[in-house]
């Protein structure tokens, strides 16, 4: 109940809120604008911005960005286009070349032929904004973000390309897990990949023929990890860097049939988790123009959005783990490490020289080499073997979130469709609902057909393992006004039953703990309102820890520690709340010694180093089957893997917060502390005045409430927006955007939705004219400029 009387609250302000003409107002000139326009700052941070037409919505999004978000956008930019040494230096060099690998390099024509009608326009639009905000930075007329002098760099102006050409944004799967996967098959066998890793459905992953595990090197991926991983500056590791071995990156979104809700509209939900950053690594803005209007979320560097509403219907999205991704090993030719065995013969990669800029140096040439599947992105010459990743990237439309574009003016489940037709990158399980009542979900994004294997590890690149084109659009699974009257997603595999089984679009989908606690909240409710959809997002029950329980039902305790842990724990719900004891009892044991033990009972010991992080999917799996490798007295032995993870998880509470373990919290291990990116830059009072926490964080890696504790507990993953939208009645809906809207540390809206993030007070999304000027804080009257 007080959950929901917080999103009443936040609603309330609508009617209580100042004017439009009493609202502060500031006036200018851009140029590049067509016509005059308005933007709308709300109380929130949430710019609403107004046009005469399409350009120039599209131009006000790019400089609107750019004066909330610059520097993250550019370096977002450089980062992703390998232009990192130009602006900071040689010690990025690496990271230049990695990602010069991953840059999409077909013909472009094809490339925005594939994003919706008008794409390239918008995308030259919005740039133009970014670059006429840029323009206005270095000459002195707008203020300069700290970043860029405490690195003695500049911001760049960009072209539209830049942005569709960038693909190691993009969330894709699987390379990485291959590789890891094949080296702990040579060394502790395929029992040690399923203790390690629940794969969904049930399946034994194939050693490909020609494939010897224990061949693959140990530094496979140090160029791809490069590319797609943040930037470093000098000796600080961003919280990105410190995720466990087991996070996919997901979300939850579902969407409720006017039949099962309290005004007979559809409600859609959504909320994204990613690493926990500040800035947030999502912005939400609104653009109107005649044709053209949106409100949601996106990425800061590009146009449009990826989740909301366009008025005539709302769209949202979570992760789908489509396979889209294959690492090949080649034998290549003695003498020759540039040319490898292709069908029989020995084929030349292609060498493309590129200079890349040195700030104080000189430019360094390096060549990038290309197979017929992808970059080369390690070579054995010693060896006499190259690998290369072969990824959906290379494909045309592939930009992450891109075809979001098609989504821009769907009024109808068939528009819907025909946006997930197009789409690429990520694999996504879209929603969507329409005034008319119409709901719907379907899986999205290209699908390799692989005809003779299963993706899980590398394959010789001799020819035998190619890919078959993709899986037709239309022949993905998807759900349309279920009789049910919901439809929920959280990364599990939620292919209807009926799905041919013998069409794998993957097998590393997240646990159901989440989707099967959605469907608790559902069943315990005949019709459901916008606050009660809210409140579900900020859900903290833990079914892993419920299934942990299950496990110590006829459990009396081995000492008398043990045996008072159990009785805390007996006598709790399963809530994640960061003022419990159980719950840090559970949440540490879950999170980081229950897979230790067993990895220590049922992996080979030559194996135990390459054993990834074990979900507590996959343990809970194996010692609730009392699986066979376990061994032969398997109840035995799970005894002792949880006597032996509870006594550890004990002493490391009894160090971390004392003898008395009543007084224990989970908020006192499990914190959010958000520094920015740069921060062994600072000096230590301006690191503190920019630094959001430490503060307790209830939640867990498998609550609704998602808040995934790293290897130190601390929270470092979770829902970087969250949205509720009354569909049809789209004033009511609702938003918040962890920690805020702004990356400017003296802004207010730097870290104002940090609160909300913490205790399910949302703010409302309006979207209406007079509801925005209801909520005005300020207003920037802009004409066009010479």
């Amino acid at each position: 109940m007080v959950r929901r009387l917080r999103v009443f609250t936040a609603l309330a302000v609508l009617f209580s809120a100042s004017t439009l003409h009493a609202t502060p107002t500031e006036t200018g000139q851009v140029r590049g604008l067509k016509a005059p326009a308005e933007i709308i700052i709300d109380r929130w941070g949430l710019a609403h911005i107004y046009a005469a037409n399409t350009h120039d919505a599209y131009f006000l999004q790019g400089y609107n960005v750019a004066r909330d978000r610059l520097w993250q956008i550019d370096l977002w930019r450089k980062r992703g286009l390998g232009l990192l040494s130009e602006s900071f230096g040689e010690t990025h060099l690496e990271q230049d070349r990695a990602a010069r690998l991953f840059l999409y390099r077909g013909d472009m024509k094809s490339e925005w032929r594939r994003y919706g009608p008008g794409a390239q326009g918008n995308y030259e639009a919005f740039v133009a904004g970014i670059n006429a905000y840029v323009d206005e930075v270095r000459a002195g007329k707008k203020p300069v973000p700290r970043e860029f002098a405490i690195t003695d760099s500049k911001p760049a102006r960009w072209r539209a390309e830049d942005v569709v050409r960038i693909r190691t944004h993009a969330l894709v799967m699987n390379a990485d897990s291959e590789i890891q996967r094949a080296r702990l098959v040579c060394k502790g066998g395929l029992d040690a990949a399923r203790v390690t890793e629940r794969l969904y459905p049930d399946h034994t992953p194939q050693v490909p023929e020609g494939l010897d595990p224990c061949t693959i090197d140990a530094n496979v991926m140090d160029d791809y990890a490069l590319a797609t991983g943040p930037v470093n500056f000098d000796t600080l590791t961003e919280v990105a860097e410190a995720l466990p071995d087991d996070v996919k990156d997901g979300s939850n979104n579902w969407v409720i049939a006017g039949s099962r809700t309290t005004t007979g509209r559809p409600i859609l939900a959504n909320d994204p988790h990613r690493a926990l950053t500040v800035p947030s690594l999502r912005y939400v803005v609104h653009i109107e123009a005649p044709g053209l209007s949106l409100i949601g979320a996106g990425e800061p560097g590009v146009p449009g959005i990826s989740f909301g509403h366009n008025g005539k219907g709302a769209f949202g999205l979570t992760i789908f783990s489509t396979d889209q991704e294959d690492v090949y090993v080649y034998e290549t030719q003695p003498g020759r490490p540039n040319a490898y065995r292709y069908r029989g013969q020995w084929e030349k990669m292609r060498v493309v020289r590129e200079r890349i800029a040195v700030k104080g140096g000189k430019p360094v040439s390096v060549d990038l080499r290309f197979t017929r599947h992808g970059p080369d992105i390690h070579r054995s010459p010693k060896d006499n073997r190259a690998y290369a990743v072969r990824s959906v990237w290379s494909e045309p439309g592939t930009s992450a979130y891109a075809a979001a574009s098609w989504l821009a003016n769907a009024a109808s489940w068939e528009d819907f469709r025909k946006a997930a037709d197009h789409w690429g990158t990520p694999p996504l399980n879209l929603i969507w609902a329409g005034p008319d009542g119409a709901i719907g979900w379907t899986a999205a994004g290209l699908a390799p057909v692989r005809p003779n294997w299963d993706g899980l590890m590398p394959v010789p690149g001799d020819g035998r393992y190619e890919w078959n084109g993709f899986h037709a659009p239309r022949n993905l699974p998807s759900v349309k006004d279920p009789a049910q009257g919901w439809i929920a997603t959280a990364n599990e595999r939620n292919v209807p039953e009926d799905y041919p089984a013998d069409v794998p679009l993957g097998f590393e989908f997240a646990d159901r703990s989440r989707y099967e606690r959605l469907a608790q909240l559902f069943s315990g409710r005949e019709r459901v309102s916008v606050a009660d959809a809210a409140a579900m997002q900020m859900d903290i029950r833990d079914l892993s820890a419920l299934r942990l329980l299950a496990l110590l039902n006829e459990t009396k305790g081995w000492d008398e520690d043990s045996a008072q842990a159990l009785d805390l724990l007996r006598g709790w719900n399963g809530d994640m709340r960061a003022d419990s004891a159980a719950a840090a009892i559970a949440g540490t044991w879950l999170a980081s010694h229950l897979g230790a033990a067993l990895v220590a009972h049922a992996v080979a010991p030559d194996a135990q180093p390459l054993a990834p992080r074990v979900s507590a999917d996959a343990a809970l799996r194996i010692l609730e089957t009392r699986d066979a490798v376990l061994g032969p007295d398997a109840a035995a032995t799970t005894q002792t893997v949880l006597r032996e993870s509870l006594s550890t998880t004990l002493d490391e509470l009894r160090r971390r917060l004392g003898p008395q373990m009543k007084s224990w919290t989970w908020g006192a291990v499990h914190t959010l502390e958000l520094k920015p990116p740069f921060g062994t830059l600072l000096r230590a009072d301006e690191l503190k005045a920019m630094t959001i926490g430490p503060q307790p964080v209830g939640g867990s890696g498998t609550t609704v409430a998602l808040a995934m504790p790293g290897k130190d507990l601390a929270a470092i993953h979770g829902p970087s927006v969250r949205i509720v939208m009354d569909v049809g009645d789209w004033d009511k809906s609702v938003f918040m955007n962890m920690p805020g809207q702004s990356a400017d540390a003296s802004s207010p809206h730097y870290r104002d939705f940090l609160p909300g993030w913490l205790a399910g007070e949302f703010a409302p999304m309006t979207y209406t004219r007079p509801a925005v000027e209801k909520v005005a804080e300020r207003v920037i009257s802009l004409t066009p400029g010479r």
